[in-house]
């Protein structure tokens, strides 16, 4: 594989999470940003943080945090932008702060199975998953002007770009997004 940048991305508003940050909510007592941590750095070069709150907490850890460029929280898709311009690598993986069992070789399934792609993104046997993608570095220019239009829609925008699923070999369980104080009880 070539160097990576993965990218946690954290920087929503967290209203199903009663406007808290999700990154920053407790999970078994510990971050759920910091979860999905320990799983993407073992398969990826460096490791940036997406945020649009807590900087200084997310930093304490030791990595770079980006803020979005553009103002109002416009969704995964701005955050996709800002990592896709700070990175130095060709390449640049991304995974929300709210998927704690995301699978340890997802960059690598991902990887091996993009073919000429710019741009695949994680399909389970239920559902896409489209936040967990791999993004050649080249797509930020086009992703701008797709934002500058007012879109929003993930799938579109990486489907335009010529890009694909790849079906992983996890179960769902793997792909889980805890996204309510509901889903913490229910997983804790």
């Amino acid at each position: 594989m070539a160097a990576l940048t993965g990218i946690i991305l954290a920087g929503g508003q967290g209203r199903r999470m009663g406007g808290q940050d999700k990154g920053m909510v407790l999970f078994d007592g510990i971050p759920l940003y910091q979860h999905v941590l320990q799983r993407l750095r073992p398969q990826v070069d460096i490791v940036m943080i997406s945020a649009n709150r807590n900087h200084d907490r997310y930093q304490s850890g030791g990595f770079r945090v980006i803020p979005d460029t553009l103002p109002d929280f416009p969704g995964p898709l701005a955050g996709m932008l800002s990592g896709l311009l700070a990175a130095e690598t060709e390449w640049v993986v991304f995974c929300s702060c709210d998927t704690p069992f995301v699978p340890t070789d997802y960059v690598e399934q991902l990887w091996r199975n993009k073919e000429k792609a710019t741009a695949v993104w994680a399909r389970s046997a239920e559902r896409d998953h489209p936040v967990l993608a791999l993004l050649h570095r080249s797509l930020a220019q086009p992703l701008a002007g797709y934002l500058q239009r007012g879109e929003r829609r993930l799938m579109q925008f990486l489907r335009e770009q010529g890009g694909h699923a790849v079906l992983m070999k996890q179960d769902e369980a793997a792909f889980r997004n805890l996204n309510t104080p509901e889903d913490l009880r229910e997983e804790g």
